[in-house]
């Protein structure tokens, strides 16, 4: 799972290089204003779960798998290998707060025993990541080191006759404004609908500092009428704070011009109508991009072999694979498993999201791992068929362990070939205590019975396995009575 990738996109990793060599000056921050980042910049949740229903195994896997996503994060950014690591170091309660942030959003996932993947972790982080990139620019690193108390200023050494700013001037008004009081007492319009749709005033302001112009939207020319046009698609008033954090552009594209037309040209393409909603929560930057970007993906999903049908599906399951570059990402990461004997078709229609991994960092340790334990290229190339999955989970994390276990189940090799989905389950929730079953009953079941079948039918297996075991062994001792009866 780890999450070094080379994944890009239009909406991410915008910022440019920082020059951290600074020196320090304590900023004047509102412990107020930096504690409401702590919340979830894309889910509006505020990190509260209970570690308890988390194993200590997962525990420590998630804490690597969230270092090496901040790692990469500040690596970006333009830190050192050296910088970036001792950074690491001094975040311990960072960490924590990304994992607790971790465990909210995908809370249903850890109580039914479900790991979650390095895409899975990496695209819940790095959006928030950015966020306090955005909001805190060249100080990032103090918002990191001295969580959860104020951030400390980091002032870029430029030339004297530059003005030195400690925040953006734009941004300041821009928060300024969707803070004012008129003289009965009270915000804004446009505001007051905001936090009626279920958004706190430091929600709006950190929107609006990642982007000013949010604030000087009227409310019934702008934010009101796309807010109703999304309530009338069935998205749920609960998800519109969520949207608009995700995507505040939204509000200032023209319906009539933009978004119904860019709907009604992906809906030709194959997205299905009827769950925009759907479609829109997971990645509401989707109506945002050109139709010229679009058209080049869809191209490309085309030149796989994907029928008209299935990239209408893939739009409508997995519409982010429309920030996936054709040339830095999709055409080269298609190729790599042509190497591998893969359908491309038929894995970018089962799991569009590997397509977003890199191939030096996660495609090729992994199909060296299994290289390496005796499998052929060709049923590497049948697993990752299967299990689209499979190059999304971590080496040291996931794969070894569950590797290691597996060599004393007494199952052959070819079982993997056969049920590589035996990677996606946790191993401390779901797979050993089913394989003690098996065990404790004495009989033997298929890998994929063992672990895909629910709680009930898996009892029902295991007791139809030991009747009839109980049945053959009774026939062989009556077969034995009956020979030693006709003995002379």
């Amino acid at each position: 799972m780890r999450a070094f990738c080379a994944f890009r996109s239009p909406e991410l990793y915008c910022f440019s290089k920082v020059n951290f060599t600074t020196t320090r000056t304590q900023l004047s921050f509102p412990a107020k204003l930096f504690y409401c980042q702590a919340k979830f910049a894309d889910s509006e949740i505020d990190g509260s779960f209970n570690l308890k229903v988390v194993s200590p195994t997962l525990l420590a896997a998630e804490r690597e798998e969230a270092k090496a996503v901040l790692t990469l994060f500040l690596k970006k950014q333009g830190l050192s290998n050296s910088i970036a690591s001792r950074t690491i170091n001094k975040s311990d309660h960072f960490i924590d707060h990304l994992i607790a942030t971790l465990h909210s959003i995908h809370k249903s996932r850890y109580l039914v025993g479900r790991e979650l993947t390095t895409l899975e972790i990496r695209d819940a982080l790095i959006p928030y990541l950015e966020s306090l990139m955005e909001e805190h620019g060249n100080i990032i690193v103090d918002v990191v080191e001295n969580f959860p108390n104020p951030p400390v200023k980091e002032k870029t050494v430029v030339p004297v006759s530059q003005p030195i700013r400690t925040l953006d001037s734009k941004k300041l008004k821009a928060m300024a404004r969707v803070s004012e009081i008129d003289p009965a007492g009270k915000l804004r319009p446009h505001v007051l609908y905001l936090i009626e749709l279920g958004m706190d005033l430091e929600q709006i302001k950190g929107i609006t500092q990642r982007f000013p112009a949010f604030a000087y939207y009227s409310l019934e020319g702008k934010i009101k009428p796309v807010v109703e046009f999304l309530l009338d698609l069935g998205v749920p008033k609960s998800d519109i704070p969520t949207i608009l954090n995700k995507r505040p552009q939204l509000c200032g594209i023209s319906l009539s011009e933009n978004l119904i037309p860019t709907m009604t040209f992906l809906e030709n393409l194959g997205v299905d109508k009827k769950q925009w909603a759907k479609v829109i929560y997971r990645f509401p930057a989707l109506l945002t991009h050109s139709r010229q970007k679009v058209k080049t993906t869809v191209e490309f999903l085309c030149e796989m072999g994907l029928s008209a049908e299935s990239i209408g599906k893939i739009l409508t399951r997995s519409p982010n694979i429309i920030s996936y570059s054709v040339e830095d990402k999709l055409r080269p990461t298609a190729e790599y498993f042509l190497s591998l004997g893969v359908d491309v078709a038929v894995l970018l229609h089962r799991c569009p999201q590997t397509f977003g991994l890199s191939i030096e960092a996660n495609l090729k340790p992994v199909t060296e791992f299994f290289l390496e334990r005796g499998y052929s290229i060709e049923e590497i190339g049948t697993m990752i068929s299967r299990y689209g999955a499979l190059y999304t989970f971590s080496l040291s994390e996931n794969l070894i362990p569950k590797w290691e276990f597996f060599l004393t189940m007494d199952y052959p090799k070819s079982e993997l070939v056969k049920f590589p989905q035996y990677f996606g389950y946790s191993l401390e929730e779901r797979i050993k205590p089913r394989v003690a079953r098996v065990k404790e009953f004495g009989v033997s079941l298929l890998l994929n019975q063992v672990l895909s079948l629910s709680y009930s039918d898996f009892e029902n297996a295991l007791n139809k396995k030991m009747k009839k075991m109980l049945s053959n062994k009774d026939k062989s001792c009556s077969s034995d009575d009956l020979r030693s009866d006709n003995v002379p």
